[in-house]
């Protein structure tokens, strides 16, 4: 499913796609498509919404 997350540390936006086989809440780490410095994801099935919500952090 794709979604998307705002790196922690240049704030642009970044698509990503969510394994949705991988359970309702994960943890990765993925390189920022523009700064490329790592931040480490968690992943959120939000059930009202019916969509994932992502946070991230710099590794």
């Amino acid at each position: 499913m794709l979604s998307g997350f705002q790196c922690a540390g240049c704030g642009e936006w970044n698509e990503t796609t969510v394994d949705s086989s991988a359970g309702s809440r994960q943890s990765y780490i993925e390189d920022c498509q523009v700064c490329c410095k790592p931040n480490v994801l968690n992943v959120s099935w939000d059930m009202s919404a019916a969509e994932y919500t992502i946070s991230a952090e710099l590794e």
